[in-house]
């Protein structure tokens, strides 16, 4: 099994021997070390490119390891973990900016640096097949705009075909948006505006914060209760006051 390729930020010599020893003891490959953040991105561009990086935040140079850790996300999008000796608040508040996956403070035991590259690596390994799961929802779903009568939406480990007359409603909770369709439930990782804005309006229309509604699956609609309700369904769904108008525009009222 191949080792995990782990590169060290750290401008003092001895310190960063020590890590590099103990990433080694721990069955890691040291690909780099350097002392500054222009280093850093030299040794980057021969090519070296290792799976996670352990920086100090108080380096010497034009660059601080925040800056460093900024440069590798936009650039390389690899983990960070930092590691130093300063604890205080304005510090931490500036590393939290780059989102890094884990944070150590010195003296380290050996046991919480495997701990965090590990857990590191699995949050980064999580979070890349998300997004490219998200992406590959998002080029599916989006044909239903290019005059498509289906969308395509991840359940589980499949991608599930689905007939714009066989749903009925879509449903936000938190970050996740439920399809209730024909034949069952179906759940994905996604915001409700990214899901609105790759429906056509033609079939669909949002009608709350929380809602958007096949348009051809309506019955009725309650205006003192500010409800709708949903062919087959004995569930009412509620309609937003700012949806409302919105809503009515779509029909032809005698």
């Amino acid at each position: 099994m191949a080792k995990t390729k782990v590169f060290i930020l750290e401008d003092e010599n001895i310190v960063a021997k020590d890590i590099e020893q103990s990433l080694k003891k721990l069955g890691y490959d040291v690909v780099g070390i350097a002392s500054s953040g222009e280093k850093v991105i030299e040794i980057l561009k021969k090519g070296t490119l290792p799976e996670i990086f352990l920086m100090d935040i108080m380096i010497k140079g034009e660059m601080d390891g925040i800056e460093v850790a900024e440069y590798i996300k936009d650039k390389y999008s690899l983990p960070v973990i930092f590691l130093t000796a300063y604890a205080d608040e304005d510090t931490l508040s500036k590393a939290k900016i780059t989102e890094p996956y884990g944070y150590i403070l010195k003296p380290f035991k050996e046991v919480d640096l495997h701990t965090t590259i590990e857990m590191a690596l699995y949050k980064h390994q999580k979070t890349a097949e998300m997004k490219k799961e998200l992406h590959v929802y998002s080029s599916l779903i989006s044909e239903s705009q290019n005059g498509k009568d289906y969308i395509f939406v991840k359940n589980k480990s499949k991608l599930i075909k689905i007939s714009v007359d066989d749903l009925f409603y879509i449903e936000a909770l938190k970050d996740y948006v439920n399809f209730y369709a024909r034949h069952g439930k179906y759940t994905i990782h996604s915001t409700m505006k990214d899901v609105e804005s790759k429906l056509p309006g033609i079939f669909f229309a949002r009608v709350h914060r929380s809602f958007i509604v096949n348009l051809d699956k309506i019955l009725s609609i309650e205006h003192v209760n500010g409800r709708l309700q949903l062919e087959g369904l004995e569930k009412s769904i509620p309609i937003g006051g700012s949806y409302k108008d919105e809503l009515l525009e779509k029909f032809n009222l005698l």
